[in-house]
Order: C-alpha cells, then structure tokens, then sequence
C-alpha cells in the first residue's frame, strides 16, 4: 500500500520509534549488543536518560571505537566519573531562575525552558542533570508563572527557547506558546535553541514551519558538532527554516575527540556557511559538567584551534570562542589574542600567517584637530 501525502512528514515519529528510546533498547542492536554492554552503557542508561533516532544512529561508524557520531549518542562508562570541581548546574542556572521553567541572567534576554524532553540526549549535554531529573513534557499551566515574569519584565527584548528542545513540541503546542509570547508588547525576537536540525531533520515539516512563523523576529540556533552530521537530510530541514525567513545560527561545542582537530572544525564551519547557510555563533568551551571530563579540552588548545583556523577559512564562518562561567557569571569570549606589543599607540599584532605587523595609531592631537605626525599624543 502507497503512503499517503501526509505520510512522509510523519517519517520523523517512526524515526523515533526505530532508534533508542531507553539504554535497555540498545540490545535491539544485536551485532553490536555484546560490545555496547562490555563498555558498560547499561550502567550509564540506568543514571541518565538515553534517546537516539535511527537516523542518527545510521550516521555511526560501528567499527570505529572513536567514532564522533558514536561519542555523543552512546553511553560511555566515563559518564559516571566525577572529577572534583565538577558541578551539577555548571552554568548556575539554578541561581537565576526566579520562577520554574526560567533563567533570567542577561538584563534583556531570557530562557524560557517549555519541556525538558530531546529528540537525542547528547551525552555531553551541559544540562544533562536538570534533563535527567525533570521528565516533563509541556504544560502550559506549567508555564504560567514563568510567562507571568516575562510579561512583568518590560526591559527584556529577546526570549530564547531551549531545554531539552522545543522543537519536540508539536505542532499546535509550539504554535499556542508563540501566539501567547507575541501578545507580550516589549519582546521583539524569539530564539530557538535546537538539536532537532542535526539529529531528527525530518520533524523540520511544513507544518512545523507553519507553527513557527511569528510576528516576531526569529532565529534559529543549531547545534551542529561534526561536519558528518551534516546530512542531506539536515540540509534540507535547515533550507526550509532559511527559506521561511528565520535567521540561521549554530553553536558548536569544543569536543575532544570529536572537532578538536583543524581540518575537522574547518570542514565543519564551512559546512555550516555553505551547505546549511547558519552562521557559527559560539564555539563554546565544555562546561564543567559532572562525567564529561573526557569530553574536556584545556582552554590553550582551544585557542591553538581558532588561531589556526584564523585566515584559513572565511571570517563568515569563525565563530567566537567563549567559556560560560560557573555560577552563572555569563559567557566570556576566551579566543587567542593577537597582540604581541603595546607601548601608547605603538603595537605589533600576529599576523595569521604566522608573521608580525607594526601599526600605528593615527588620532586627532588633544584640542588642535590635527595629526600628529608620530600619532602619539
């Protein structure tokens, strides 16, 4: 029997259905079964939740041990090591949530947390706690106070919806939320946080994109790590969103043993600029979430990436590095400096190449108008 025309925009509900839904579910997996319980991914899946589409899983290299599509979706024994420093709310979100389902930390942005259900849960999720011991999906009761808060907060321009991932809403779901966030007068953009693009592209539907539209500005953030994840499939979701008229970001994280090599991040923020058209907003240091210390690079090798990365890709495609201080103290950008000497307005700055540049400032004298002719006052 044919499928009939609303089928194929159903593809993403039986994606869900056939990929893993729980870590018990990853024996249905029978070749590699035996493997997954050696490396003790039961274990794991009895602390934290386990959720991986088929599709995604299809993108796996199962003979690779160090596969990167692998390390973000299967459990890994490593997740159960907690270093000390380590932090259940390594972001401090806790500290900034005046209401449920709320982070306020910026003076004019704000996240709205609808549901904490993910299409996949990365296994180096930063929220991956909160994730674990919030099994909610959407209530709009549930919200109240938090859309209460927003209302009452006149400064706040920006509302960023995040999670787990609002885009496991349905339909009519995100479309009730949207209306009721557009009826607030201050707030001039929505942003969506998503994982959705990359591991279940086929819920980008027609329909979803219906739901979406708004009165306000919207942008799109994804969260794209390896240049594999960039399917066609991924293409086309991310082509559909650009196509509506939403701004296209995505937000990398610095994953060691998954992008934190050159030509694995180059092919990667290329991919992002010229197949998807979503401009790398962060790369973003690996939080000090508890069990991801595997995950973690030093702060000096993610700078030797973005410095060798400078001048070998397009500026278009260089996002800013930045580390997300514990405690809720904000991001702060932590890329590598250029500046090799300072002396008033003398400086020497590193070239990309590799080189040195003597410059000059050449500035208007104190109260004359004039250059002075060394640029120094």
């Amino acid at each position: 029997m044919s499928e009939g025309p609303s089928d194929p925009d159903r593809r993403w509900q039986r994606d869900l259905q056939r990929g893993v839904r729980n870590a018990a579910e990853l024996a249905k997996f029978e070749e590699r079964a035996g493997e997954l319980e050696g490396d003790g991914a039961g274990a794991v899946g009895d602390r934290f939740k386990v959720r991986i589409p088929a599709s995604y899983l299809a993108h796996i290299d199962w003979s690779d041990p160090d596969d990167p599509i692998r390390k973000q979706a299967i459990p890994d024994p490593r997740e159960l090591v907690f270093l000390p420093g380590e932090l259940l709310d390594p972001i401090g979100d806790e500290a900034h949530s005046p209401v449920p389902h709320l982070t306020h930390r910026y003076p004019t942005r704000a996240l709205l947390v609808p549901t904490y259900i993910c299409s996949m849960y990365c296994r180096h999720c930063f929220r991956k706690e909160a994730i674990n011991d919030e099994g909610t999906g959407f209530s709009m009761a549930a919200l109240e106070p938090a859309l209460a808060y927003i209302e009452a907060h006149t400064e706040l321009r920006e509302l960023i919806l995040t999670g787990g991932d609002p885009l496991t809403l349905s339909d009519l779901q995100y479309a009730a939320l949207r209306e009721r966030l557009e009826a607030i007068p201050h707030l001039r953009m929505i942003r969506v946080h998503t994982r959705v693009p990359v591991s279940l592209p086929t819920r980008v539907t027609p329909e979803l994109i219906t739901a979406m539209g708004s009165s306000l500005m919207t942008c799109v953030v994804t969260h794209f790590n390896h240049p594999r994840e960039i399917s066609e499939e991924a293409i086309v979701a991310c082509r559909r969103l650009r196509e509506a008229g939403f701004m296209l970001l995505n937000q990398s994280v610095l994953l060691a043993g998954v992008n934190d090599r050159l030509e694995v991040m180059a092919e990667l923020l290329e991919g992002l600029v010229y197949k998807l058209g979503a401009k790398p907003y962060y790369l973003h240091h690996c939080d000090l979430t508890r069990g991801v210390s595997h995950f973690r690079t030093s702060i000096e090798q993610g700078r030797a990436l973005l410095r060798g990365l400078r001048g070998r890709i397009s500026g278009l495609c260089m996002p800013e590095y930045v580390l997300d201080l514990p405690g809720g103290d904000g991001k702060v950008p932590i890329g590598p400096s250029y500046e090799q000497a300072h002396d008033g307005r003398r400086w020497c700055f590193h070239t990309w190449a590799g080189g040195l540049h003597h410059y000059r400032e050449v500035l208007p004298s104190a109260g004359l108008g004039t250059l002075d002719p060394d640029g120094s006052r």
